[in-house]
């Protein structure tokens, strides 16, 4: 199966490759299933879209950062992706429309991140149906990063989050990465993602940007998915096992013969569903922890 050939990434051509993947949403993951509400609102200063499926009780939810490089993607690329893990988790979903790099580079998505968790675990949530003690980050690709920093955020603040999940996580602005650009993301857009969101002159060994730098010790548990033929499938096993080393309980899953972000293209491939059902499950089993 060929995936969907993408606009080389430059500056100049960044506004078509943003259109790009938004054109290509349909044919990659599909619209997803009707739930019962889906609304836009503000969460702190920073636009979401809220995501609840089920009964009127009090929903635990995941806070979700969507996928792109830092640089393209939003809740409108990840809606059928959003919708499918709130009918099958019965977790509500907040995903949250982060600003973009290069126009708002490090640490403007970590703020959005952090400033709509802070919403979360206020007094705005329970009116939106939402119980702000079970709350969990998420995220796939970039996103994945942006879900590991501000897990860890919220470990120093003293919020205790329920669970973490990583897909295909960006971790290593220091990777050597290796030649599979034939699989769907290539090294030069890795360089070109890492340098709009983390400009050179930006130190890159803070945790907020290499969270294999970090202090892990406490951190919540986490599920990190990694696809065989990705060039980021190591380092979000080496993340993985820090964590592991660290006391965190993780469940780390390679998926063999599958290519970078291949939860997201529901539509594509069915090896999709088998990484959201174990997305949700992990989810179900959270909720039925102490919070």
């Amino acid at each position: 199966m060929r995936v969907q050939q993408r606009v080389p990434l430059t500056r100049a051509n960044l506004p078509a490759a943003r259109l790009s993947m938004v054109q290509a949403t349909p044919a990659e993951v599909g619209t997803g299933p009707a739930i019962r509400s889906v609304t836009t609102v503000d969460a702190g200063g920073v636009p979401a879209r809220l995501y609840r499926d089920g009964d009127d009780d009090a929903k635990p939810v995941v806070l979700y950062a969507h996928g792109g490089g830092w640089v393209m993607g939003g809740v409108d690329t990840h809606d059928g992706l959003c919708r499918h893990l709130a009918a099958e988790s019965g977790w509500a979903v907040l995903s949250v429309d982060y600003r973009l790099a290069p126009e708002h580079p490090y640490p403007a998505p970590v703020d959005d991140m952090v400033r709509a968790l802070t919403w979360l675990r206020g007094p705005e949530a329970p009116r939106h149906g939402l119980d702000p003690h079970r709350t969990a980050v998420a995220g796939d690709s970039s996103g994945g990063h942006l879900a590991a920093v501000t897990a860890r955020r919220a470990r120093d603040a003293g919020i205790r989050l329920a669970g973490q999940l990583l897909v295909c996580p960006v971790i290593d602005p220091t990777a050597d990465y290796p030649a599979l650009d034939e699989y769907g993301l290539d090294r030069e857009e890795m360089r070109f993602f890492w340098d709009a969101f983390a400009p050179p002159g930006v130190d890159r060994t803070q945790p907020d940007l290499n969270p294999l730098r970090a202090d892990l010790s406490g951190l919540p548990p986490a599920v990190v998915v990694t696809a065989e033929f990705d060039l980021l499938s190591a380092e979000g096993e080496r993340y993985a096992a820090g964590l592991l080393a660290a006391g965190v309980p993780v469940t780390a899953t390679r998926y063999q013969g599958l290519i970078h972000n291949f939860p997201r293209k529901l539509a594509l491939f069915d090896a999709a569903h088998v990484a959201l059902a174990q997305l949700a499950a992990a989810l179900h089993r959270w909720s039925e922890e102490e919070p």
